[in-house]
């Protein structure tokens, strides 16, 4: 048996947090776009990664997803999120720490969303 993505499903009461989240602050692009139907919904898409937005205020309340993103220069992610969006990190993981693990990690959020970024 082989898989070659997973992708995850996000629910927002207003999509447009989640495209400032993921589209403006970590630069994922639209690669589906149905924002303006009677349902928003669309993919977005960055090196090979790929997440779907819905707007759905029922799911929403029901759903706090976290995730991990792997990179391979931390440092870089954090100097650019830290200057364009600091609004988004996460006030237990604001800085690049190193954890007990071996891994290098800060964490963001959003209204919806939690994400650890990580370098190993």
């Amino acid at each position: 048996m082989h898989f070659e993505k997973l992708v995850p499903n996000i629910f927002y009461t207003n999509i447009n947090e989640g495209l400032k989240f993921f589209v403006d602050c970590l630069n994922f692009n639209i690669g589906h776009d149905e924002i303006k139907s009677s349902h928003p919904f669309c993919a977005l898409e960055k090196d090979g990664l790929r997440i779907n937005l819905f707007e759905n205020e029922e799911l929403a309340k029901e759903h706090y997803p976290e995730f991990r993103l792997v990179t391979k220069n931390i440092e870089e992610v954090y100097e650019k999120v830290s200057k364009s969006h600091p609004e988004f990190l996460h006030p237990n993981l604001n800085k690049i720490t190193l954890r007990p693990w071996g891994a290098k990690e800060f964490a963001l959020k959003d209204v919806q969303v939690g994400i650890v970024i990580q370098e190993w």
